[in-house]
């Protein structure tokens, strides 16, 4: 199976890496100091899962040297969604499957007019890794999971086929059926941990446990479930109990990558966390004071560190 990874850092570069390991034929897309070394040095993956050293790693920064994939890995930034969209179109054939990997719930939206619907199906990544310095990817605790299904909650082969590969990649995988359940449910607890760990600048561990600030995640969780409810999105009756168990086994060192991004002075992903919540409630008429908050106090670093 022929692979694309569009953008090789913690997400496309840790589920990449596997794959590759694991005998597809998998490419890089990326560029600058990382990509360079890459090239010359290969992929280390490093961390929880332990360490493998991918060599030679195939890389490029030009999609048309590549030709048509059957899947492409969309992990780009989310402000980088339209422009890395039409960028790969020549790896996009006629039964390509485009899983975007982003945080957030509306990848999969704003690549559908780019892309068209056949391309495009819907996925979540669950992972906590970061490039720690070119050519050099850490993770951290083992937590390893790709969700993905077709939009229309169709089984397709291709669906199937990847399926295979992810489980003889050795990270848990799951084809879904209800991809935008799946999508909403990871949104719920990613908004809150990002803002919580970048307003902080404190791993979730220390956070999650402290009995004056679980309320505060408890609150923001909720908000997002109450918007994904008024949205029409079917969730599980448990969905709060659910999310706060999944918060409870993160990994307690685990930052997210929004707090990291704040930590390097670096753009932050907020106006599609923090700043969607705050955004549908507005919308919705719900009232979204933890993330309002959250989003307000982050709002100046949204762009990098202010001058």
């Amino acid at each position: 199976m022929r692979i694309a990874v569009v953008g090789a850092g913690g997400v496309g570069g840790g589920f990449g890496a596997a794959l590759a390991h694991a005998g597809a034929d998998v490419t890089f897309i990326a560029r600058g100091a990382h990509l360079a070394a890459m090239k010359s040095e290969g992929l280390r993956v490093q961390g929880g899962r332990g360490d493998s050293h991918l060599v030679p790693t195939q890389a490029t920064d030009d999609p048309a040297s590549v030709g048509v994939v059957d899947i492409v890995l969309f992990c780009v930034k989310l402000w980088d969604v339209e422009s890395a969209g039409a960028h790969i179109k020549p790896m996009v054939g006629p039964h390509t499957a485009v899983i975007p990997l982003q945080n957030g719930i509306d990848a999969h939206e704003r690549l559908l007019p780019i892309l068209g619907p056949k391309a495009v199906m819907g996925g979540v990544a669950q992972i906590s890794a970061s490039i720690i310095k070119p050519g050099v990817i850490n993770q951290v605790g083992t937590f390893m999971r790709m969700i993905f299904g077709e939009l229309d909650g169709s089984v397709s082969q291709r669906g199937k086929d990847f399926l295979a590969l992810c489980l003889k990649a050795g990270f848990d995988a799951t084809l879904s059926e209800q991809i935008i359940t799946e999508l909403w449910m990871k949104f719920i607890a990613l908004a809150t941990n990002a803002s919580m760990t970048a307003v902080t600048r404190l791993p979730i561990g220390g956070l999650r446990d402290d009995p004056d600030m679980r309320p505060y995640f408890v609150a923001a969780c909720q908000e997002t479930i109450a918007l994904a409810q008024a949205s029409g999105i079917t969730l599980p009756p448990d969905a709060l109990d659910k999310t706060m168990v999944f918060i409870g086994h993160a990994p307690p060192a685990m930052k997210a990558s929004m707090a990291l991004d704040l930590e390097r002075g670096n753009r932050l992903e907020l106006p599609w966390l923090s700043g969607k919540v705050v955004e549908l409630g507005r919308k919705l008429g719900i009232p979204t004071p933890t993330h309002g908050l959250l989003y307000a106090a982050l709002k100046p670093y949204a762009m990098g560190k202010p001058e």
